[in-house]
């Protein structure tokens, strides 16, 4: 009890003397004789608050830039998930345009021949039994494809259909060692046989069943055409002569011709499943520079 009342008198005392002393410091203004004090602990808690704030400050833009590292992996993260999808897309349109301009070539080499066709994609490469280069096609005897039907694109010709089921076919290509067609020379009536070489399609053997006609470099070979068709129609570009070799005393002459078709880089394709009904002689072949 009486050190409660002892603490009682002396909160007030202290009370009394503070309420003295804010007394004189008021009335006094610049003069009073507590600035001395005043002005240090102003100075002192101003110190003590900077040291606070230098402390707290760089701690706090530490976790603020942990913070934004965070985010900012998050952004380049999403970033680079946003580009990904543009290439893809830029990709898949520019492979779509691709295709589309070959099926335009492919119509229209359709259209001046008269061929009646049924387009389809190339969906692999590989070699056929008894077939070094061949293909297959995502086209089948449910679209009317059969064996033995003449296979083109946008350029010229590429093969013939050796093997079809319902919904693909196997196509030997112009180069297969083991092909052989009809061929005839741009502008007149001498005839000859392409062979295939292998070498990936660069260049098909053309021989001249004249020995005496003239076959020189730069002469377009277009096809001959077979019997009712099949298996190849007339008219298809093959390919330009690129060399000729001397075959003194032989009956045919022989040349070697760059194919119209890139047949190392196929994609679609058509099968003509109709002959024209009348050859269309060199109406399919490109026009030189200069023609109208």
């Amino acid at each position: 009890m009486r050190d409660t009342r002892r603490a009682r008198l002396i909160l007030g005392l202290l009370l009394a003397v503070a309420l003295v002393v804010l007394t004189i410091d008021h009335r006094a203004n610049g003069s009073s004789p507590f600035g001395l004090l005043r002005g240090v602990g102003s100075s002192l808690f101003g110190t003590a608050e900077r040291f606070v704030a230098g402390v707290v400050t760089p701690v706090s833009d530490f976790v603020g830039a942990i913070a934004g590292a965070t985010g900012a992996r998050d952004r380049i993260k999403e970033l680079e998930a946003q580009n990904a999808r543009l290439r893809a897309d830029l990709a898949a349109e520019s492979l779509d345009k691709a295709r589309s301009a070959e099926l335009r070539r492919l119509l229209g080499t359709s259209k001046r021949g008269g061929y009646t066709i049924v387009p389809a994609n190339v969906v692999a490469r590989r070699g056929h039994p008894g077939f070094e280069d061949a293909i297959e096609i995502d086209a089948g005897t449910s679209d009317g494809v059969r064996p033995e039907m003449t296979v083109i694109n946008g350029e010229g010709l590429v093969g013939r259909v050796v093997q079809a089921t319902a919904r693909n076919a196997t196509v030997m290509l112009l180069s297969d060692p083991a092909s052989s067609a009809g061929a005839r020379l741009e502008g007149g009536n001498e005839i000859g046989v392409i062979h295939g070489v292998g070498e990936y399609g660069r260049l098909v053997q053309f021989r001249l069943l004249d020995s005496t006609a003239q076959l020189t470099p730069g002469t377009r070979i277009v096809s001959f055409g077979s019997q009712r068709g099949v298996p190849y129609v007339p008219g298809v570009p093959i390919g330009v002569i690129e060399r000729v070799e001397a075959t003194p005393g032989e009956l045919t002459r022989i040349a070697y011709a760059r194919p119209f078709a890139d047949l190392s880089a196929l994609d679609a394709v058509g099968v003509v499943i109709a002959a024209p009904r009348r050859d269309p002689r060199d109406a399919v072949l490109p026009r030189l520079a200069g023609e109208r």
